[in-house]
């Protein structure tokens, strides 16, 4: 028996890949499925079950292009209603692969088709359990994404989670391996390790949400500080649940190369929203005017999601060259299928072409502690928890994830600092505020974390975060 975890990191996210004898199984799979028929291919094996914990909300499934490719059946937990052919397993039900077997045991509370997959090896002994997003390292996942208006709240759902906790998974002998499907930086939990493997008695130990003397204490601290969710996390939900274009084809219509001449017409005419995917070290230098910087070498995927939101927006990509299949990718995976091309010869040819450009005034952190005034405006862009543990002295705290509802309150008359924790968000926003017209602020490279290097600026004590959330 094998089995191997297959980590995301931009995403947090982990699939899995179990063998046994000449048959595997495959856990939530991301998007693009080469991957999985590689590894497939190499051991010579057959895929027999694809198995998904829940309708996914925060990246879409491959499951329908693996079963496509491969022949294998798609295996969802009770309740669960696809509009495509399926399993929905039975609570208990038992499925085989080699010499193993996989036990589907109901656990909702974060949808209520969530279903933890227990393996039992060759030998009959329960040795892990891949939990999708009812249990993760540290934390368990929200309950607040199957709200139904009038019907479930998320006390309700969270109370239900408590149960299946308590029922399904605390009964578990702690020596079981606990895969869960996020990791830290994934927005369907607020307090995940940054560990992506434990053992389950660990987590018995540690984990605040297993911890709680009873049911009502279970709700009121798995409820404390959610945020809301991603308003993309909808769309990928009925993406999962509805079906979608193949891979292959929104990787064929994506890479379209655009040339310089025919990029302004070609973007008025499809209406696209002009991504630029450089780091912000180079966009800041010059880019198309009302083009949005959301940097490839970051949490890209997640950030479009959020800020961009329909997933239906026709988008053009400006990138470095060589990256644009890895924009289109990454973009895919929670559900952006509507790239209609790239610009060729990336941002040197629009340059180099004579057409217009534009730039963000970006300065060192010594540069500025050196303009830094008593009265000076300062706007930091940081989640409110990195805000609460420690900021400079006066400065304005207007998260990223929300600009949409404060972009428009900016005085551009008013001159202001931006930055971030490490400038990749402020040059987001900064990309933002431009394209709105407002340009009168000037951007902090290397962001909170280069500017409490210089111990010139006044901050607010320190907090440690995990106090904070």
């Amino acid at each position: 028996m094998k089995v191997e975890q297959i980590y995301t990191g931009c995403l947090a996210q982990g699939a899995y890949y179990i063998v046994s004898e000449n048959e595997a199984a495959i856990i939530d799979p991301l998007r693009e499925i080469k991957p999985y028929l590689d590894r497939l291919e190499k051991d010579g094996v057959t895929l027999k079950y694809i198995f998904e914990t829940h309708f996914h909300a925060d990246f879409v499934s491959g499951h329908l292009d693996l079963s496509k490719k491969t022949g294998a059946a798609i295996v969802y937990g009770p309740t669960a209603q696809p509009q495509f052919e399926t399993i929905v397993a039975e609570d208990n039900q038992i499925f085989e692969i080699g010499k193993v077997k996989i036990k589907a045991l109901h656990t909702p509370g974060h949808t209520m088709e969530s279903t933890t997959y227990l393996l039992i090896d060759e030998n009959g002994v329960e040795t892990a359990i891949f939990t999708g997003d009812t249990l993760f390292l540290g934390d368990v996942g929200r309950p607040d994404l199957a709200q139904k208006a009038g019907s479930v709240t998320q006390e309700d759902l969270a109370g239900i989670l408590y149960e299946s906790l308590q029922a399904k998974i605390m009964p578990l002998d702690d020596s079981i391996t606990v895969y869960p499907a996020h990791g830290a930086g994934s927005a369907c939990g607020k307090n995940m390790q940054k560990e992506t493997v434990d053992i389950l008695g660990n987590q018995k130990r540690t984990n605040y949400a297993l911890n709680q003397p009873d049911k009502e204490s279970f709700i009121r601290e798995v409820l404390d500080g959610l945020t809301a969710p991603p308003k993309y996390f909808g769309m990928n939900v009925a993406m999962n649940k509805g079906g979608y274009e193949s891979f292959e084809t929104v990787m064929d219509k994506g890479l379209t190369p655009v040339f310089v001449e025919d990029f302004e017409a070609f973007a008025e005419e499809t209406g696209a929203l002009i991504l630029d995917t450089r780091g912000a070290a180079d966009f800041h230098k010059g880019f198309i005017p009302n083009s949005i910087n959301i940097g490839l070498k970051g949490d890209f995927a997640p950030w479009v999601g959020t800020l961009i939101v329909d997933v239906k927006h026709p988008i053009l990509l400006v990138s470095d060259e060589g990256t644009e299949e890895e924009a289109i990718t990454r973009l895919s995976r929670v559900g952006f299928d509507h790239v209609v091309g790239y610009l060729k010869g990336g941002f040197e040819a629009w340059k180099n072409s004579g057409k217009e450009t534009d730039e963000v005034k970006r300065i060192s952190p010594t540069e500025f502690a050196e303009e830094f005034k008593e009265d000076a405006k300062v706007i930091d862009v940081r989640k409110l928890t990195e805000y609460s543990a420690e900021h400079i002295d006066n400065a304005y705290n207007k998260p990223l994830d929300t600009i949409s509802d404060w972009v428009m309150s900016i005085d551009d008359s008013e001159h202001f600092f931006l930055h971030c924790a490490g400038g990749y968000r402020s040059m987001i926003a900064a990309s933002i505020l431009n394209s709105h017209g407002i340009r009168n602020f000037t951007e902090i490279e290397g962001g909170f974390n280069g500017i409490k290097k210089t111990e010139k600026l006044p901050t607010s004590d320190f907090i440690c975060q995990s106090k904070t959330i």
